[in-house]
């Protein structure tokens, strides 16, 4: 059994910020999820550099980790709570001009490998268009997986070409892939179609489980969807074939728990 989830944290944007933290974290405790993705993991530009603990998996960026960093803070609550988790952090951009913004991955087991994709076509943290993905390599139940987190662009901003850009780097790396984030393209939109026919042999975990609870993970409009007028599914998990999914479902929405950002979240378990 493996268990993944994925989830756009929004991360310091409210006033109960670290109360939702808690939420977050209580679930990670009662699940057990093996690997997590989170995007918008916010850090303040002006807080000082954190003393990194063993378990933080650095690539190389332009900014160093901050004691605020929001992946941190979670795995202090964590480790606080007798529980461990390995992470790695990689940093995009300058978010609402207070915040280095970027994308992290947390795994019960260590990382064998972690690496940073360059996959927008900038590279310029004053640009929000500067996106990198995370690609982590670790094990469940003693086998070997490929997790990934990204934040990608909407279509029209150049979802196509971040894709590629990632897709070619796992091509490079062993499967089975986990691939897993915010991607700005709803179910069966033009990006969402071209990851499904990835070479990468990539299946929607929402669409193959044998249980599915959910559909939505953004309700209306959104910082970034300000003119939507329509419940839409853009966080997803894309797994190998050569996994067998039994669950996926909507968390984080105000049913079974807590909403804790403007996105819900996706989890999924496997076998």
């Amino acid at each position: 059994m493996a268990k993944f989830l994925t989830l756009n944290t929004h991360s310091w944007l409210d006033e109960d910020a670290l109360t939702r933290l808690k939420v977050l974290g209580d679930k990670i405790i009662t699940e057990g999820y093996d690997v997590i993705a989170l995007q918008e993991v916010n850090q303040l530009i002006t807080e000082k550099e954190a003393k990194c603990p063993k378990t933080y998996v650095a690539v190389a960026n332009k900014h160093a980790l901050h004691a605020d960093n929001y992946a941190l803070k979670l795995v202090e609550y964590l480790k606080a709570k007798g529980v461990t988790y390995y992470f790695t952090w990689v940093y995009n951009h300058i978010g609402y001009d207070k915040y280095h913004e970027g994308v992290a991955l947390l795994s019960k087991e260590p990382f064998t490998k972690v690496q940073k994709v360059l996959t927008s076509n900038v590279d310029d943290e004053h640009d929000y268009h500067t996106r990198y993905a995370l690609i982590g390599q670790t094990k469940i139940a003693g086998q070997p997986v490929t997790a990934v987190c990204g934040h990608f662009s909407w279509w029209e901003n150049g979802f196509l070409a971040e894709w590629e850009r990632l897709e070619e780097s796992l091509g490079e790396l062993d499967a089975p892939y986990v691939v897993m984030g915010d991607f700005n393209n709803p179910v069966d939109s033009k990006g969402h179609e071209r990851v499904l026919v990835s070479p990468l042999g990539l299946v929607d975990s929402h669409q193959v489980a044998k249980s599915v609870l959910g559909q939505a993970t953004i309700e209306k409009g959104i910082d970034g969807w300000e003119e939507n007028q329509s419940e839409l599914k853009i966080d997803f998990i894309f797994l190998s074939k050569s996994f067998d999914v039994l669950e996926s479902q909507i968390v984080f929405d105000g049913q079974n728990e807590a909403k804790i950002s403007d996105h819900f979240g996706v989890a999924c378990v496997t076998k």
